[in-house]
C-alpha cells in the first residue's frame, strides 16, 4: 500500500468520539437534537459567527428567543447565564437606539466573556455527544 493511500485511509477512519460528535451536529442541523443542547449548539454557532448581536437577531427572527434563552439558562453556569442576560440587555439598548457606545462596548465585552469560557460549552456538548448511540 502506498503511503498516500495509507494516509487517506487513516483520514477516512473516524473514532467513535468523532462519529458521535458528527451525529450530534447532524441532529442539530435537522433541528432534532435534544433540548437544551439544540439551543446550546445554536448559541455557540451564532456567537462564534457574529457575536451575541447575531445570535439575538437571528434567533429572534426565526424562533422564540425568550424560550431559547430559558433553555440555555438550564445548562449554562451562573457566570455564563449572567453574561447572556447582560448581552441581551445591551442588545435591547441597541435596538432602541441605532448608536449607543456603552451598549456596544458591553456587547463586545459579553462576547469576550463567552470566548474566555467557551470550553464550558464544549464540555457540555461533549458530554451530550458521548451519550449518542451509533
Amino acid at each position: 500500500m502506498s503511503l498516500l493511500r495509507f494516509f487517506r485511509k487513516k483520514k477516512a477512519e473516524l473514532s467513535d468520539e468523532q462519529k458521535k460528535e458528527n451525529k450530534m451536529w447532524a441532529l442539530w442541523e435537522e433541528e432534532r437534537a435534544e433540548s437544551p443542547y439544540q439551543e446550546l449548539m445554536t448559541y455557540q454557532s451564532e456567537v462564534n459567527n457574529g457575536g451575541h448581536d447575531q445570535y439575538f437577531l437571528n434567533v429572534g427572527n426565526t424562533g422564540d428567543l425568550q424560550k431559547e434563552m430559558a433553555s440555555l439558562e438550564t445548562v449554562l453556569s451562573e457566570k455564563l447565564q449572567g453574561n447572556l442576560r447582560e448581552a441581551y440587555q445591551a442588545y435591547l439598548a441597541l435596538t432602541e437606539k441605532e448608536s449607543d457606545e456603552k451598549a456596544e462596548a458591553a456587547l463586545e465585552q459579553c462576547d469576550d466573556v463567552f470566548f474566555e469560557n467557551e470550553e464550558e460549552i464544549n464540555r457540555a456538548l461533549k458530554e451530550y455527544a458521548d451519550r449518542m448511540v451509533l
